[in-house]
């Protein structure tokens, strides 16, 4: 299985974006976890919100189409309740495994003033063909409570629009989170001008395979290398 991090620019046309996203995602091997960036069919448009809700549903409708012998993990501008949020889909055989909408809010880019936070006791481990995998969105990657959350998991996906000026602490704070949890990281983050890109695939022994200059980041998956560091590095994370 590989895992892969997308990281690609979001452009104003949400057409444009998602015709871009699904084209990479059909790039990518069957039996793959694939990760894009946070709203990269949209981007923070607060002067489109419901322009981008709407947009959403057809968008769920056609990635989850391509999840037949993939896993696919993207968030959306999402609305419920008058209420919009910043949600994640977990897609895998053409069905919705999971959803969960973004907790932490990033107080410096106005997000509390358009979104609402999501239920913190929807992030937790879910079972993907028995691999242990849980998401921690964006600004979510800074709080020590949550990652008592998804202690455990076999893979944490992080999928970020984190911004060039803070690069340091995103690739700092993956990596930090990959070797705590003695895991695989996947850290999908934006290619827009003013982000970090940085998006990679980290092990668990801290192993970091990046390339800002490419849209397509891969890693083979190896539950064994989670054993072995887990095993003669124990501090009580040892698998089932």
């Amino acid at each position: 299985m590989k895992l892969i991090a997308l990281q690609v620019k979001t452009n104003e046309n949400f057409e444009e974006n998602l015709i871009h996203l699904k084209k990479l995602i059909c790039d990518c091997e069957e039996n793959s976890i694939i990760l894009a960036p946070e709203i990269a069919l949209t981007g923070f448009c607060y002067d489109r919100m419901k322009e981008a809700s709407i947009f959403a549903i057809k968008a769920i409708k056609e990635i989850q189409e391509l999840s037949n012998n993939k896993t696919i993990a993207l968030t959306f501008i999402t609305k419920k309740n008058n209420k919009y949020f910043n949600t994640l889909h977990v897609f895998k055989n053409k069905k919705i495994l999971h959803t969960q909408s973004k907790s932490q809010l990033f107080p410096l880019g106005n997000e509390l003033e358009h979104f609402s936070a999501g239920n913190p006791d929807d992030i937790k481990i879910i079972d993907i063909d028995g691999v242990k995998v849980a998401t921690l969105i964006c600004f979510e990657l800074r709080f020590p409570k949550l990652w008592e959350k998804i202690k455990g998991a076999d893979i944490i996906l992080n999928p970020a629009m984190w911004g060039l000026k803070r690069k340091d602490h995103y690739e700092t704070i993956s990596k930090s989170l990959a070797l705590v949890n003695q895991c695989f990281l996947i850290a999908s983050n934006s290619a827009d001008e003013n982000m970090a890109k940085g998006s990679a695939i980290i092990s668990p022994f801290g192993n970091v395979t990046k390339n800002d200059s490419s849209e397509i980041i891969s890693c083979k998956f190896d539950i064994d290398e989670i054993k072995k560091v887990r095993k003669y590095i124990n501090i009580g994370l040892e698998n089932d």
